[in-house]
């Protein structure tokens, strides 16, 4: 099968969003862009009957108008709609295997849920083989925001960022003409307090060994990506709320997910949580050995 992006479809305002951020990244990466509506009730489909009678007529009306649409903003996209007779979570995880990425909408923590929300989203990002992007709804595809934070930000690790991650946010960001920011956040220890406040000669030695990581972990990536601007961020305070704040206004978060070897669940580690229920910004899962 030739190299695709996917994206799901369920009629909500989310996954839309999704779709129109699929297309977009499916033809600055040149791939065919793929739509895919899961029902377990769909029927076989009949040689010829009419719409009104058509079991099958929303399903396809869903997939048909959000094709137009797309078409008509990327006439030169090649995009192929899929209906599938499957639970959704089922026909995701399938899907995302033989993808690039898989593309879903998010309500983030809105108390309303959705269809990617909850029962079928998180179990699909937590075991998806493949890079799974969230994307919510109600933020402009281009929203105005200052030239800094035009950008795609990676969340890092200091022993060891796994190379899906990186290569994910390097070429991502090379696709889109965009620099790469890599934000690692630790917090102050406790021997670092002291009656007065916190000792800067301990802070001031944390962010020097931090800085100096990051930049021999990123030297790599840039030789690789010659064209791509990179920069680099340490903060002083947890990873998750280090990565969630450098990501405002961002163009895509991207962090890593563990890859689990038996059924532990849908348990993702404190940044990935953090990162898909308060960023705003579309979010990449990557997941790693």
């Amino acid at each position: 099968m030739q190299p695709v992006v996917t994206v799901g479809l369920d009629g909500s305002p989310a996954s839309l969003a999704a779709a129109r951020w699929a297309a977009d990244e499916a033809e600055k990466r040149k791939l065919t862009l793929r739509l895919l509506h899961a029902w377990p009730l769909l029927a076989p489909e009949p040689a010829r009957v009419p719409a009104a009678v058509d079991q099958n007529y929303w399903a396809k009306r869903l997939v048909h108008t959000a094709q137009a649409e797309l078409q008509a903003r990327h006439p030169g996209l090649s995009i192929v709609g899929n209906l599938v007779a499957d639970d959704a979570r089922n026909a995701l995880l399938h899907a995302a295997s033989e993808s690039e990425m898989l593309v879903l909408g998010s309500r983030g923590l809105e108390p309303v849920e959705s269809y990617f929300l909850g029962d079928v989203s998180m179990p699909v990002v937590a075991r998806a083989e493949r890079p799974v992007v969230l994307v919510r709804a109600g933020i402009p595809e281009e929203e105005p925001a200052p030239a800094r934070v035009r950008r795609v930000v990676v969340a890092m690790k200091l022993h060891g960022s796994p190379d899906e991650l990186l290569d994910f946010a390097f070429h991502t960001a090379a696709a889109r003409d965009l620099p790469v920011l890599a934000v690692h956040g630790r917090s102050v220890p406790l021997h670092a307090h002291v009656p007065w406040g916190v000792d800067h000669h301990v802070t001031e030695e944390m962010t020097r060994d931090a800085r100096e990581q990051l930049s021999k972990a990123l030297r790599p990536w840039h030789e690789k990506y010659p064209q791509v601007d990179v920069a680099d961020s340490f903060r002083l305070e947890s990873p998750a709320k280090a990565v969630v704040r450098a990501a405002e206004g961002a163009r895509l978060l991207v962090v890593g997910r563990r890859q689990h070897r038996h059924a532990l669940g849908t348990r993702l580690d404190p940044v990935a949580h953090a990162a898909i229920h308060h960023a705003r910004c579309p979010v990449a899962i990557v997941p790693h050995d």
